[in-house]
Order: C-alpha cells, then sequence, then structure tokens
C-alpha cells in the first residue's frame, strides 16, 4: 500500500495529512499528533490519579486544572518523547517497514530540527509542570531519566515494556502529588497496576513489528512471549486489575469504582479473547481499544467521587 509521503504505515487518514500546513507535517507527524493514542493512553493514568485523589480527600470531583494541564502536558510530553526516540531510532527506523516513513529516517527533518523540535516541546512541558505545587514539580522532573533511557532498551533486553510502563504510568503519581503534596500507598498501588496495564497493551502493539524487530535484533515481550501471548497478557492484566482494586480500596473507593472497575477488567478479558497476533490489523485496532478500557476506569473513579456528595 503507498502511502503519502511522511505518513506511517500504522496512520490512516487524519487532519495532519488532510488539513495542516504542509511544512507544519513532519513535526506534527515526530509528535505523533496524526496518532494521538499513545498521547491518550500517557495522559489517562493521570487522570486515574487525579479521580482517586478526589476520593481520598473526600472532595465531589477531581481538582479540573489539574485535568486540564494533564491533558495539555500529556500530548506535549508524549511528542517530546516520540522525538527523543525518533531521534536515537532513526537507523533502526530506516530498516523497519512500518516505520521507514517517519520524517527522519525518511529525509523530512534532520534529526538537528529534531532536536530543535524536542527542546520547544519539552519547554512547553515545563511551563506546564510549573504550575503544580513544589513537590510534583519535582516528581514530574523525575520521570524524564526513565524517559531518557527508555529507546536504549530494546537493544538490550527483551523486556522494554517494563521501562515504557515505568514512563507512561507516572502519571499515576502525579495526580495524587497535585492534590496533597506526598505520595502515599494508593499512588503506589496505582502507579503499579498502571504498569502491569503498559506491559500488557505494549506487548500487543509490539507484535506488529515482531519479524522486522527479529531481522534486526531489537527485542520485545512479543518476541519473548511468542505463542503464549495470551496467557501472559492475562496475568498481567490480572496483575492491573488486581494492583488497581487496591489502590482504591486504600483510597475508601465505593461501588460505583469498583463497578468501573468491573468494566474495565471486562474490556481487559475481552482484549485477550479478540487479539491474533498474527494480524497486525487486528493487534493495531486491540492496542489502540486500550483508551476506552481507560476511560471506563476514569468514569468510575469520577462517579464514585461525586457519589459520595449525592446520597
Amino acid at each position: 500500500m503507498s502511502a503519502t509521503p511522511g505518513r506511517v504505515a500504522d496512520s490512516t487518514g487524519n487532519w495532519v495529512d488532510g488539513l495542516a500546513p504542509p511544512w507544519a507535517r513532519p513535526y506534527l507527524r515526530l509528535a505523533r499528533f496524526d496518532r494521538p493514542i499513545g498521547a491518550w493512553l500517557l495522559l489517562l493514568p493521570c487522570w486515574w490519579s487525579a479521580g482517586l485523589a478526589a476520593i481520598a480527600a473526600g472532595a465531589p470531583r477531581p481538582n479540573l486544572w489539574h485535568v486540564a494541564l494533564f491533558f495539555v502536558g500529556a500530548f506535549v510530553m508524549r511528542g517530546a518523547g516520540c522525538t527523543w526516540n525518533d531521534i536515537v531510532d532513526r537507523d533502526l527506523d530506516g530498516r523497519v517497514e512500518r516505520t521507514r516513513s517517519r520524517p527522519i529516517p525518511s529525509g523530512q527533518v534532520s534529526a538537528r530540527q529534531a532536536a530543535a523540535f524536542l527542546v520547544l516541546q519539552a519547554l512547553i512541558g515545563l511551563v506546564v509542570l510549573l504550575q503544580f505545587n513544589r513537590f510534583a514539580v519535582i516528581t514530574g522532573i523525575a520521570s524524564l531519566a526513565i524517559v531518557a533511557v527508555y529507546p536504549f532498551m530494546k537493544r538490550i533486553t527483551y523486556w522494554p515494556q517494563i521501562v515504557l510502563g515505568l514512563a507512561f504510568s507516572w502519571g499515576a503519581l502525579m495526580g495524587w502529588a497535585g492534590w496533597f503534596g506526598r505520595l502515599d500507598a494508593p499512588a503506589y498501588l496505582l502507579y503499579a497496576g498502571a504498569i502491569a496495564w503498559v506491559i500488557g497493551y505494549d506487548t500487543i502493539y509490539a507484535h506488529q513489528d515482531r519479524e522486522d524487530d527479529a531481522l534486526v535484533g531489537v527485542k520485545s515481550t512479543a518476541l519473548l512471549f511468542g505463542p503464549r501471548t495470551k496467557p501472559m497478557l492475562s496475568l498481567f492484566y490480572a496483575l492491573a486489575v488486581a494492583l488497581i482494586g487496591g489502590a482504591g480500596a486504600t483510597a475508601g473507593a465505593g461501588i460505583l469504582f469498583w463497578v468501573g472497575l468491573l468494566a474495565f477488567a471486562a474490556h481487559l478479558a475481552w482484549q485477550v479473547a479478540r487479539l491474533d497476533i498474527a494480524d497486525p490489523d487486528r493487534c493495531l485496532a486491540v492496542f489502540k481499544s486500550n483508551r476506552d478500557a481507560g476511560l471506563i476506569l476514569f468514569a468510575g473513579l469520577v462517579l464514585d467521587a461525586a457519589a459520595k456528595h449525592i446520597f
């Protein structure tokens, strides 16, 4: 299938290709604004944490200012992380069918231009972060070390998804830190549960590239698990549900949280049942459905916080 110049294989028609000015498209693709699913998956643990903090504080809703800041910050910092990843992986990306049309390996932007764009995104992210309390600012800055090393992990371990989980789940700490100015057991349990969730869904995503990855020497849990993927997904998803349940229990969550968690668990079970690791299109569709799973859980948290003030 031929692609629009610069369009990555798993990016179908979108506003970047159709509406953005041509000069901006390579930079928007670097930031993955043509594929916002990753930003959603970075955002959702932030929102979960904000909802959990509201429950623990006895508030009727999450801090709406924080919710908005997390939305902007997740999209900007996911863009910065992807730009950094593309700079580091520019040679590998050129050897993988799905990624060779990315802006750097396809020659749309140079590594130097991408680095300048990375700095711009990081500065915007810093402005967002500075709206929080001092403890949350320090907590947010601490995540940068994990983000920096992640692109190198797939070269040395079959478990790069763990490092991605550490980075993409960091928001599970941020909502709590933003509210209370500290971290407590519910935040840590939520963080651990989010990590297990990320390992699961990124294994699904990695199955799209497993043949190319094997050829170029890139490692992943998709290659490690192979035909055992479904039982391993079941294990990590069950762990995610158990740990998130522990977070809710220790934060004093009520019945609507548990209803939301049950619906979240049912969605994860549906993913495992529907997955076909031999079908890259199915893998991508199941991976993307995790946005809906995360929104279901967030709805349960929000409704539980509100219910305590209604009934």
